[in-house]
């Protein structure tokens, strides 16, 4: 069991590194980006937002091939199984349960699921900070 927890704290945590890196790069081109002159706000706001959650949807599915390309290695998923189908499952908190871990190793699909579920609040939570400095840009050029 400590195996599996410590293997399951290092994917994450280099999950959450990846995440950081990219939550650091959205909010400071976002930033920039709103200040930049346009002659349509309403447009330019929408530009932002979906370009600010294209990008975390990217991270998120580069954060899941992680998992999978963690199950891969551990040869976690019984044989024949999709480790990448396996990870979004667990990642998205999903739980079709139609793959299920190997025994020695069944600690690791929650813990992927406890990842995606903290990275997919932290998303939220940078999602409504773009959107709350667009808004008082806005407010402050009105």
């Amino acid at each position: 069991m400590l195996l599996q927890l410590l293997l399951g704290g290092a994917v994450s945590l280099g999950n959450i590194a990846i995440h950081a890196a990219v939550m650091t790069i959205v909010v400071s081109t976002a930033r920039r980006a709103l200040k930049w002159g346009r002659g349509r706000p309403q447009v330019w706001l929408a530009a932002v937002m979906v370009s600010t959650v294209g990008i975390l949807m990217v991270a998120h599915v580069g954060e899941v091939m992680v998992w999978a390309l963690a199950y891969a290695i551990l040869n976690v998923a019984p044989p024949g199984a999709d480790v990448l189908y396996f990870a979004f499952v667990n990642y998205a908190t999903l739980g079709y349960g139609d793959v299920v871990p190997l025994e020695r190793w069944r600690l690791l699909g929650p813990m992927a699921a406890m990842n995606g579920a903290l990275l997919f609040g932290w998303s939220t939570a940078v999602i409504f900070e773009v959107l709350r400095q667009s808004m008082g840009i806005r407010n402050r050029n009105d």
